[in-house]
């Protein structure tokens, strides 16, 4: 057995001590109200100490006499240019101690962005909606990014410091107390975590460190992290050890992990393989779940079959599926979707490719997963991307949410709805930021209109401007909704509650634009046209999307309407 090297062993700051990876420094000290600490040399460029501080004090990492915030900062009370802070989990008031989790198969998530979810902004104001959601059929909320991130609103995927609970929202403290009372109301809580890049804001600090970055690699979003090459092991140990603090000390039951396909690892083990071993040696019930554009089931499958020991991942497929056919997109990657038989398909398992070829990416892309339960698929009609990044942040108009919902909550796969939409939101969600740098704003501003020009263009009108707080307050929920639609999603949950096991499609007619899927007793009727009699045995509607009638012929269905039948 291997001795830990000294980047291994617990990194960042608590009252006893502080240990900081900086390998490219001659000299370390943490600087205090009270003075300069001088930290000592362990080896590898990590370097300790025991300041004189406790809980709340305020702290610079200094490296050859100049400051920075601590890489591994729990909390930075001033935004990212400021000091940190010293946060004490031991002192956290946890209530959840019979808290046992909420099972894969009973997994209903709703993904919220704090900031836009309530008026005020802030964990402790999603608590007072926690009892609707769960009495709505909603088991897991799935957090947009949490982690410190330039300025006070944001989507949060430009977040610097992977350790901390943004200071907006209400810091660690306040998401502690949102963890513990979701957890009294029996709803899990899943933070999305960034594995794949920082935010530009926060790049010149981090490299002030150590390699944190490589140009082997490169993403769209920012510079690649070191996670193969020299001095990668402490990088690895930063974001590992980030995970296995949110779900030790905050008690957190998973971690969303985004876009694994821009997270670069050639050694032997994945680095996003160690973290959800890791991830589970802490709470074996803990969900590890990825945002993969590979459509690749290693990803699922277990360390034993040479997969990442993932529990879940998006299947963007069965989104794409669902989108085309209930509304007129065909535009970038829907191009490749459109057909009744392409959702059918997606009904058995949601990659609809599997390895078969993609006329967008122009290629042959998937691979079969034919072996993973459908409860390792997270599927959804809506999410922050498929809103948000629209030029206008519009969301699903009411008739056709209605059939996608029926689509995705009635699906054997694990369900993910975005927020508002479970009681009919009509507010867009639009993309906002909030950059402290000019030259990053500006080009998130010119890029944002340059990528929808000729798409506003059309619409007659500009898109907006991400920098702008108007924007980010048009995307606050409204809590307004259609009629009758929180009662239909209520219903879509309480009928997926008694339907077990996997789908099995019957029958669908490309040209009529109908299709039967079977589950349990039960079937699902999805009619994506205009008003048609679909062939069926049933004698009962259970419910529908809109009008529905049993005839001598089948069951007769509204336009753009589904309906479960027995």
């Amino acid at each position: 057995m291997y001795s830990l090297l000294p980047f291994e062993q617990a990194l960042g700051a608590h009252p006893g001590g502080i240990r900081v990876w900086a390998p490219k420094a001659e000299r370390v000290a943490v600087r205090l109200r009270s003075g300069d600490h001088p930290l000592d040399h362990e080896g590898l460029g990590v370097w300790s100490g025991a300041p004189p501080w406790q809980a709340g004090d305020d702290y610079w990492v200094l490296l050859d006499g100049r400051r920075f915030p601590d890489p591994c900062t729990r909390f930075q009370p001033k935004g990212l240019r400021g000091p940190s802070r010293i946060v004490d989990p031991a002192a956290f008031a946890w209530t959840d101690k019979s808290w046992k989790g909420v099972a894969p198969r009973d997994l209903v998530l709703l993904e919220i962005h704090i900031g836009t979810f309530t008026a005020e902004g802030t964990f402790d104001a999603v608590i007072g909606h926690l009892e609707r959601l769960r009495d709505i059929g909603i088991t897991g909320i799935e957090l947009m990014p949490i982690a410190a991130f330039p300025g006070r609103r944001g989507w949060g995927y430009d977040a610097v410091y992977p350790w901390s609970a943004h200071e907006a929202y209400g810091g660690p403290e306040g998401l502690q107390r949102l963890v513990d009372a979701a957890h009294a109301a029996g709803i899990a809580v899943i933070l999305d975590i960034i594995p794949n890049h920082v935010g530009a804001s926060g790049e010149r600090a981090l490299r002030a460190f150590g390699p944190f970055f490589t140009d082997r690699y490169s993403t769209g979003w920012g510079e690649a992290i070191n996670y193969d090459g020299a001095d990668s092991g402490a990088v690895r140990e930063w974001m590992i050890q980030a995970c296995e603090m949110w779900v030790r000390d905050l008690h957190v039951d998973g971690l969303r992990l985004d876009a694994v396909h821009a997270v670069f690892d050639a050694g032997v083990k994945h680095v996003l393989a160690e973290l959800a071993e890791r991830v589970h040696a802490i709470n074996r019930r803990a969900f590890v779940i990825a945002e993969s554009g590979l459509n690749d089931p290693k990803v699922i499958r277990s360390l034993t079959k040479s997969g990442w020991g993932h529990d879940a991942q998006w299947a963007d497929d069965f989104h794409h599926a669902v989108r085309t056919l209930v509304s007129d997109e065909r535009e970038g990657y829907y191009a490749d979707f459109g057909s009744v038989a392409e959702l059918a398909k997606a009904f058995n398992r949601p990659f609809v490719f599997d390895g078969n070829y993609s006329s967008f990416r122009r290629q042959r892309y998937g691979a079969p997963a034919l072996d993973r339960p459908p409860e390792q698929f997270v599927v959804f009609d809506q999410n922050h991307d498929q809103v948000g990044n629209r030029a206008f942040g519009d969301r699903l108009e009411p008739r056709a949410l209605r059939l996608a919902q029926f689509c995705v909550l009635l699906s054997p796969f694990t369900p993910m709805l975005f927020m508002g939409e479970e009681y009919g939101e009509r507010a867009p969600f639009q993309f906002f930021s909030d950059h402290i740098d000019k030259r990053i704003a500006t080009a998130t501003r010119d890029g944002r209109r340059r990528e929808f020009a000729a798409f506003a263009a059309f619409a007659g009108e500009e898109v907006p401007d991400p920098q702008d707080p108007a924007t980010f307050e048009r995307s606050k929920l409204t809590r307004r909704g259609a009629r009758g639609h929180e009662q239909l999603v209520r219903d879509l949950l309480r009928a997926r509650r008694e339907l077990r096991g996997e789908a099995r499609v019957v029958a669908y007619d490309e040209a009529e634009r109908w299709l039967r899927v079977a589950r349990s007793d039960h079937e699902l009727l999805m009619n994506f046209g205009r008003a048609r009699t679909i062939p069926t045995h049933a004698r009962e509607v259970v419910l529908t999307t809109g009008t529905a009638s049993v005839q001598d012929a089948g069951v007769r269905l509204g336009a753009m309407t589904g309906a479960l039948v027995r």
